[in-house]
């Protein structure tokens, strides 16, 4: 049994994980968050204080770190007792912090797939090249190391889990569908960190078909979708994290994921990219100085935590799966949706940082309890998705299946 927390990061996915450790620090434990500057860990211990959020009477230490720093980090988590880490700080810490984890016995979780500033779009299967190179030394030190647990990737390869080897005998495909209908009101923003969101877009788009790496580019192929709640929809394959690993773990040819994109936001990224303006290569300006341009439009675009207080509207994320059931055509969609406004107006966060920052507080919960405490690095996927989507029906994400049989709520 663990217990104790350590949140590295203090975005707008580190409030909602704030917040929602300290509804269950009954069970949680102490709760511990470390940023590079501590004003924005105290700023999210306020008001984890201000809505009254805790179980159990507690307050939230604070700390300022340099999480690239591993001895740093193994001195905080020492210090604070942590016996689970939740990293939802940049991807650029991911191993740093891994290997904190391992070298003093915490859990690692996370949400992204770790990245190298300099480089994007690196040679699939994404995890081989950093955190998976780790799996014998977690398993050697009995670590628990659970990989992209947000919603995508995280609860969206559970349902895919789920449809794979519980509703259809053959899978033949699986799409995973973003989709944000919402509107933040500002002439562009992105709804979390405008480095890590746009390096997702500016290179190669990598997906598994016919059991195989496929390239495309950027905005080359789309699809549209009539979708619970948010209607018709259009999203455009996109290379993202759970590919990277699902491709590995389902015996599944065809494996995608797709993201819905207005017009303005594509208008935008395409004058900006095509300028270079998004490139991860640093420049010389005239005066000498060396830029990395990516940075600049960072600093000058929208705090993503700050879009929150008008965010309006919803967002449907899910797993479509294909194959055959009892030897018929069969297709399954498992999906959630969720409200920016409702998310606010609980933890102060916008509905992107909401579907991201509860999954990795219901698999802290599944650790602590032993459940997912399987002391070893492996992705959601080859975890038992059953007690970690009732949890997630109990915390606010509600989780829903359409099929043949209609759209209803699924549960465990």
């Amino acid at each position: 049994m663990k217990k104790n927390i350590l949140i590295i990061g203090a975005g707008g996915v580190a409030q909602v994980v704030a917040h929602k450790c300290a509804q269950h620090n009954d069970i949680l434990g102490s709760i511990a968050i470390a940023s590079r500057g501590i004003s924005k860990c105290q700023e999210i211990a306020a008001s984890v204080r201000e809505k009254n959020a805790f179980k159990v009477p507690a307050e939230i230490a604070c700390f300022e770190l340099d999480a690239l720093n591993i001895e740093a980090t193994k001195s905080i988590i020492k210090e604070t007792e942590a016996q689970i880490v939740i990293n939802v700080g940049s991807a650029f810490l991911n191993m740093s912090v891994l290997q904190a984890c391992i070298e003093t016995g915490a859990a690692y979780l996370d949400t992204a797939i770790h990245e190298e500033p300099h480089k994007i779009c690196e040679t699939p299967p994404w995890y081989n090249n950093y955190e998976w190179q780790r799996r014998e030394l977690c398993e050697a030190n009995r670590i628990t190391a659970i990989l992209g647990v947000g919603f995508d990737p995280g609860v969206v390869n559970a349902y895919a889990a789920v449809a794979v080897n519980g509703y259809l005998d053959q899978t033949n495909s699986i799409d995973i569908i973003d989709i944000n209908a919402g509107s933040h009101g500002r002439y562009f923003a992105t709804n979390f960190d405008p480095e890590i969101n746009f390096r997702e877009f500016t290179g190669e788009v990598w997906s598994w078909q016919n059991s195989q790496w496929t390239s495309n580019q950027m905005f080359e192929i789309k699809r549209t979708d009539d979708l619970p709640v948010v209607g018709q929809q259009t999203s455009y394959m996109t290379g993202h994290d759970e590919i990277h690993s699902l491709s590995q773990n389902l015996n599944v040819p065809n494996i995608r994921f797709w993201m819905g994109f207005g017009e303005h936001y594509i208008n935008v990224f395409t004058v900006l990219n095509n300028l270079g303006l998004l490139s991860e290569q640093p420049v010389t300006t005239a005066e000498g100085l060396e830029v990395i341009p990516l940075k600049v439009v960072k600093a000058v675009l929208p705090d993503p935590s700050s879009l929150a207080p008008d965010y309006t509207g919803k967002t449907c994320i899910g797993t479509l799966a294909k194959g055959k059931k009892d030897g018929k055509d069969k297709e399954v969609f498992i999906y959630n949706v969720a409200d920016h406004k409702e998310a606010y107006q609980e933890v102060g966060s916008q509905g992107i940082s909401y579907t991201a920052g509860v999954p990795p507080v219901a698999a802290a919960i599944l650790v602590a309890q032993g459940t997912w405490d399987v002391q070893k690095m492996v992705n959601v996927e080859q975890l038992d998705p059953k007690p970690f989507l009732n949890l997630l029906n109990q915390m606010g994400l509600p989780n829903r299946i359409k099929d043949e049989n209609g759209d209803r709520a699924l549960s465990f």
